[in-house]
């Protein structure tokens, strides 16, 4: 093990200000250095994946998200193939390697001219043109199902059950700076580089974390002494086998029930607000797009750490949890009569912002503790179908919603507010509802435990 005196200043800083003890100091910085640059990575590509939707209408979009929803529930089921067969050391590398060999080969197919009829092609369904760009759409969505899963099950097949709570909130900040930074550098390099060039920029971050993680499996054993620690793998691999097993689970309970009806209402206005964003930006060029979708992530990002740094468990631990859930779609109500009376790009992307904030720093925590209530096959079965079936099929289901409204029916922005705001009540109904049965169910629990 190493000395506090053989630590360079930096880690010698580090080591004081966190409870890192020194032989375990080079595995936690290369951690945080490891998601830091997935996170860049992925931050880098979502602006760009963002600024494309505007070119394909409500109808085009709306195809899209299909194709994303049916993709994703393929992509998690071989995934979890892959577990059942390939030892996880193996997969963990792989899955890396082959998101940056795809998004390097998406970069090529854009940038070559002798690839520029296959660039160009696109697939026709029911007269809506589905090409390169809808693939690349597409194709960072499902990477955004597995560039942090895979990494917190490595973390959990390298650092051991009592070095996982002291250490996994210090490397979890790399998250958080990586998420500052990816939109920074898009907004900063999208005029001199290009979108297409961003991919490339991309796919060679991704290549970073495989000798990452080389090191890290020499340090599970030098440094860490964690040689006998596997991450239990079973969940992924049954999810995978199965991702529909957990609705028996879903619908034969009834908290589980409203913690889906409370997240499809999350996403009813979520698609809502997003699809009028890509109208509202349909008339600026590509590269302006791609850099007013990465202001907003950075604006996003940096209030979500602050207030998840200094308020969020204020108002869980203070105001309870029927306040927490409910207060974004109160928050949502009010923003909504502002959009009511101006109804413009500026007022819309604050709104944005304040919804992702929102929601990234009280609403989806709140949701995740929710979850401790349960027992551990609802958590490994019922969960993945609400985050992944429910979220996803939402997504496609309320496109289309959308999608009949705006171009069925005609509604304006102002009229899309005025159906967001009737959304928004009922989600508030439901939120207080399930606070309520989690203060019950929790204090039932708490009692149960004092009994025995």
């Amino acid at each position: 093990m190493k000395s506090d005196g053989r630590l360079n200043p930096i880690s010698r800083f580090v080591s004081v200000t966190t409870r890192i003890e020194p032989h375990e100091m080079r595995a936690t910085l290369l951690s945080f250095a490891f998601v830091f640059v997935l996170m860049t990575a992925y931050s880098i590509l979502k602006p760009v994946r963002d600024a494309l939707g505007a070119d394909w209408g409500a109808v085009g979009l709306s195809f899209t998200w299909t194709v994303n929803f049916v993709l994703s529930v393929i992509a998690v089921s071989v995934y979890g193939a892959a577990l059942s067969t390939i030892r996880f050391r193996v997969v963990v590398p792989g899955v890396y390697g082959f998101f940056a060999f795809t998004f390097l080969l998406l970069y090529l197919l854009k940038a070559s001219v002798s690839a520029s009829a296959l660039a160009n092609f696109v697939l026709v369904v029911y007269g809506v043109p589905l090409g390169i760009d809808h693939f690349f759409y597409v194709w960072v969505s499902v990477f955004s199902l597995f560039h942090l899963s895979v990494f917190w099950s490595f973390m959990s097949d390298l650092f051991d059950k009592s070095q996982a709570p002291r250490l996994f909130g210090f490397i979890a900040a790399g998250t958080s700076i990586g998420a500052i930074v990816g939109p920074l550098a898009t907004a900063l390099l999208v005029d001199v580089i290009g979108t297409n060039a961003l991919m490339l920029v991309s796919a060679t971050l991704l290549l970073i974390p495989i000798p990452m993680i080389m090191i890290l499996e020499r340090l599970r054993v030098t440094d860490l002494q964690n040689d006998e620690v596997h991450a239990d793998m079973s969940k992924q691999m049954a999810i995978g086998r199965n991702p529909f097993a957990g609705f028996s689970i879903l619908f034969t309970s009834k908290f589980l029930l409203t913690i889906g009806a409370f997240i499809l209402l999350y996403v009813t206005i979520n698609t809502f607000v997003y699809f009028e964003l890509q109208d509202l930006t349909k008339e600026y060029g590509i590269n302006t797009r791609t850099k007013i979708w990465s202001w907003i992530d950075l604006a996003t990002n940096g209030l979500t750490l602050f207030t998840a740094a200094f308020i969020t468990s204020r108002i869980v631990t203070k105001l309870g949890m029927q306040t927490a859930l409910s207060l974004m779609p109160g928050m949502i109500m009010v923003g909504v009569l502002a959009l009511v009376a101006a109804p413009t790009l500026l007022v819309l992307a604050f709104f944005q912002v304040l919804r992702r904030v929102g929601n990234y720093a009280i609403t989806r925590p709140s949701r995740e503790m929710l979850f401790t209530l349960v027992d551990r096959e609802t958590r490994f079965k019922a969960k993945p179908v609400i985050d992944i079936v429910l979220y996803r099929g939402g997504d496609m289901l309320t496109a289309w919603m959308f999608t009949l409204l705006a171009q069925g029916l005609g509604l304006s922005l102002a009229g899309i507010a005025v159906v967001i705001s009737g959304i928004a009540a009922l989600w508030t109904m439901v939120a207080l509802q399930l606070g309520r049965t989690y203060e019950r169910m929790a204090a039932e629990t708490t009692l149960d435990q004092e009994d025995t």
